[in-house]
């Protein structure tokens, strides 16, 4: 049982920055690797990261390669999403998924999930 609670969403400007938190509760958080996922009207939940769960592993999509980092903290229960150098392609629900360590870049790999928060980076 893990429950997973995503925050700092808000609007931003094109090239600016977002941290984005995701506290978790649960025996299993350190255990899991976590992933960010973004989800935009009409089309289908996108990979964003993946943390291993040591956090010494990490993947990006090419799409946020080089401007997104993420990190986690086991000690306190929170995975963490920077984002830097915003487009406005990056205007999206985005999501913290937690699963088995074997949890990739699609969705149906991960077993829990956040609320979602919303990021909206303005042209």
């Amino acid at each position: 049982q893990v429950q997973l609670v995503e925050s700092g969403g808000g609007l931003v400007q094109v090239g600016g920055s977002l941290r984005l938190s995701c506290a978790a509760s649960g025996r299993t958080f350190s255990s899991s690797a976590m992933g960010w996922f973004r989800q935009v009207p009409g089309k289908e939940r996108a990979f964003v990261a993946r943390i291993s769960r040591n956090g010494a592993n990490t993947y990006y999509a090419d799409s946020v390669k080089g401007r997104f980092t993420i990190s986690r903290d086991n000690a306190e229960n929170t995975v963490f999403l920077q984002m830097n150098a915003m487009k406005p392609e990056d205007t999206a629900v985005y999501y913290c998924a937690a699963g088995p360590a074997s949890s990739w870049r699609t969705p149906t790999e991960y077993n829990y999930w956040g609320q979602g928060t919303q990021v909206t980076v303005s042209s």
